[in-house]
C-alpha cells in the first residue's frame, strides 16, 4: 500500500491513540482515515462506537487489523429514540437531541473502559474526540490523559464560530449577526453566511433536546483539549491555521485532506476499465458504456434536509439541461412510496440519459470513473475532497452547517457555480438548477471550471505531502505531550480478543479485515 510505504519511509513513532467520533458517518469516515493513517505508522489505534454503525464501517485493510481495533460501546434507550437508532441515518432531524442524549450516556462505559485500559498497563497517549464529547475530558482527566479535538468540517468554520471570549465580546444572538465575517477574522474571507442559511448556527446556541447547546459543547471542549486537530491543509486554507491558534490559544494542526483510497481499477483518461463484469455494481457498467467526460455525478449526502419538492425540481432542472447523469439519490425521511419521489414521468423521459439510484452507490469509484465529468454536490467537506482527487468541476446545492461557505470558497476558487436560489427562503427552481449543470457541463466556461479544479488537484493531492501533515501531527504530539516511561517497556496491547463494555457482562468484539463480524459471549449470546 502506498500510505503504508509513505508511512514507513518517515520514520513513524508509536502512540497509543483511542478515536472517538459523533455517531454520524459523515464524521465516523474520516475518523476512520485518521485511524488508518495512524496505524500504517505503527501506532496502536482503538477506534471507539456503537455496535451497529461499527458494523456499517468499511473494512479495514488486513496490514492494518493488528494496530486498528475496535471497540462497542452500548448505547442506552432513552425516550422517544427508535430503538435500532445508532447514528444520525436513523432518526429524523429532529431525534438528534434525543440521539446526542443516547450519546451522553456513553459516559461510564467509556470511563470503565479507559480504566480498565490503565489498569492493565495500556494508558492511552491521547484521546482524539468530536464535537459534543465535552464529558470524556474529566473522564481522561483522572488518568492523565490529553484529549484533541478532530474537527472533520473545513476549518474556517471554526474561526467563524469562534472562542467563547470572543463571543463575548461581540455578541451574536440573531441569525442577521452571523451575515457577516465575524470582528476577530482580520482578512478578506467568504466566512459569512446568508440569511435564509443561517438559522442553524444560531440554533446551535441554544440548548437542545439532550440539554446542553452544540456551542456550549464545542466550546467546553476547546478550552480544554490541548490542540484541535483539522482536516485540511495550509494549500487550501493558508491563513487559518496561525488564525486559529491564536484564536482558541493552542496549536491547530492540520492533518492534511485523508482523501480515501482510490479504487485500483480506475481510469482517467478512458471510461472503460479492465475489471468489468457481473460483479461489478450496474451503475459503474452503465458508466462504462458512456462517453469519456459526458456524465454528471449527483449526490447530496446523507443528511442535506432535501424536500419532496427539493427533489423534483432538481429532477426537473437536470432534465432541462440535457446531459447525462448518474444520480445517488437517498430518500427523504417520511417519504411515502416510491412513486412519489420523482416527478410523474421523470425516469421514463430520460431512461436514455441517465439512471436514478436510491440504493448504495461507491461514489469515490462514481467520481474516479473516467465517464464522469463533474459533480453536483451539496459541499459536505467530505464530498467536495472526494471531488479533489479526480479535478471534478462542481455544481453546488449547499444546505446546512458549512456547506454554504463551501460552496462560496469553492466558487472563488473557479472551480464550480452555485444554483441560484432565492435570497429570502433559500428556495430554488428547475431553471436555477439547469443553468448551472449546462455553465458546468456544455458551456464553453465549463471548460475553465476543469482546467482550474485539474489546478486544484495538482495542488493538494500530493501523496508525499499529505503524509508529511501526518508526521507532522505525529511529531508535535510525541515532542510536546508523551512524558511516560520509554516506549521499549510498553505493554503491546491485543490485537484481538478485548474486552466490550456492556451492562449485560463480558463480551468480546473483533473486527477483522474483511466483512465485518460481530462476536458476543456472554448473557447476550
Amino acid at each position: 500500500m502506498e500510505i503504508a510505504a509513505a508511512a514507513a519511509d518517515s520514520g513513524a513513532g508509536e502512540l497509543d491513540v483511542v478515536v472517538f467520533p459523533w455517531l454520524a458517518f459523515g464524521r465516523m469516515i474520516p475518523y476512520l482515515e485518521l485511524s488508518k493513517r495512524l496505524a500504517a505508522r505503527s501506532n496502536a489505534v482503538t477506534f471507539v462506537s456503537t455496535p451497529r454503525n461499527l458494523a456499517r464501517l468499511p473494512p479495514v485493510p488486513a496490514h492494518l487489523s493488528a494496530r486498528l481495533r475496535f471497540v462497542p460501546l452500548p448505547l442506552p434507550a432513552v425516550e422517544g429514540l427508535p430503538e435500532d437508532a445508532e447514528s444520525t441515518a436513523d432518526v429524523l432531524p429532529d431525534k438528534m437531541g434525543l440521539l446526542m442524549k443516547a450519546m451522553d450516556g456513553l459516559a461510564d462505559p467509556l470511563a470503565a473502559f479507559l480504566a480498565d485500559a490503565v489498569a492493565a498497563g495500556r494508558r492511552p497517549d491521547w484521546i482524539i474526540l468530536d464535537f459534543c464529547h465535552h464529558w470524556v475530558l474529566p473522564i481522561a482527566d483522572q488518568h492523565k490523559v490529553p484529549c484533541a479535538l478532530f474537527q472533520i468540517l473545513h476549518a474556517a468554520i471554526a474561526a467563524f464560530l469562534g472562542p467563547r471570549w470572543a463571543n463575548a465580546a461581540h455578541p451574536r444572538t440573531e441569525p442577521e449577526d452571523f451575515t457577516v465575517p465575524p470582528k476577530w477574522i482580520p482578512f478578506p474571507c467568504t466566512t459569512f453566511f446568508l440569511r435564509h442559511e443561517a438559522q442553524w448556527v444560531a440554533g446551535a446556541f441554544h440548548a437542545n433536546a439532550s440539554g446542553v447547546s452544540d456551542m456550549d459543547r464545542l466550546w467546553h471542549i476547546w478550552e480544554r483539549c490541548r490542540l484541535t486537530i483539522h482536516r485540511s491543509c495550509e494549500e487550501l486554507e493558508p491563513q487559518i491555521f496561525s488564525l486559529l491558534s491564536d484564536l482558541f490559544r493552542k496549536p491547530a494542526i492540520p492533518a492534511g485532506i485523508l482523501l480515501p483510497a482510490v479504487p485500483d481499477d480506475r481510469d482517467e483518461d478512458h471510461p472503460q476499465n479492465s475489471s468489468g463484469g457481473v460483479s461489478r455494481p450496474k451503475v459503474l457498467r452503465w458508466l462504462d458504456d458512456q462517453p469519456l467526460k459526458s456524465v454528471i455525478y449527483v449526490a447530496l449526502g446523507s443528511e442535506a434536509p432535501l424536500t419532496l419538492e427539493n427533489i423534483h425540481e432538481l429532477a426537473l432542472g437536470i432534465e432541462l439541461a440535457g446531459v447525462r447523469f448518474l444520480w445517488a439519490l437517498r430518500k427523504p425521511a417520511g417519504t411515502g412510496n416510491d412513486e412519489e419521489l420523482l416527478p410523474a414521468g421523470f425516469e421514463e423521459r430520460t431512461r436514455l440519459r441517465g439512471p436514478v439510484c436510491t440504493g448504495w452507490v461507491p461514489q469515490v469509484t462514481a467520481l474516479a470513473h473516467g465517464a464522469t465529468g463533474a459533480f453536483l454536490t451539496h459541499c459536505g467537506w467530505g464530498s467536495t475532497i472526494e471531488s479533489f482527487a479526480f479535478g471534478l468541476p462542481l455544481v453546488m446545492l449547499p444546505f446546512i452547517i458549512d456547506t454554504p461557505m463551501i460552496a462560496r470558497a469553492m466558487a472563488k476558487r473557479g472551480i464550480g457555480v452555485e444554483v441560484a436560489r432565492d435570497e429570502s427562503d433559500g428556495s430554488f427552481d428547475r431553471d436555477g438548477v439547469a443553468v448551472a449543470v449546462r455553465r458546468v457541463m456544455v458551456e464553453d466556461e465549463g471548460k475553465v471550471f476543469a482546467t482550474n479544479a485539474k489546478k486544484l488537484k495538482d495542488l493538494v493531492v500530493d501523496q508525499g505531502r499529505q503524509e508529511q501533515y501526518i508526521h507532522e501531527l505525529e511529531d508535535h504530539y510525541q515532542k510536546n505531550f508523551v512524558c511516560r516511561r520509554p516506549r521499549a517497556g510498553r505493554r503491546r496491547r491485543k490485537a484481538v480478543g478485548i474486552n466490550t463494555y456492556m451492562p449485560m457482562g463480558p463480551s468480546a468484539y473483533t473486527r477483522p479485515s474483511g466483512p465485518l463480524e460481530v462476536r458476543l459471549r456472554g448473557p447476550s449470546a
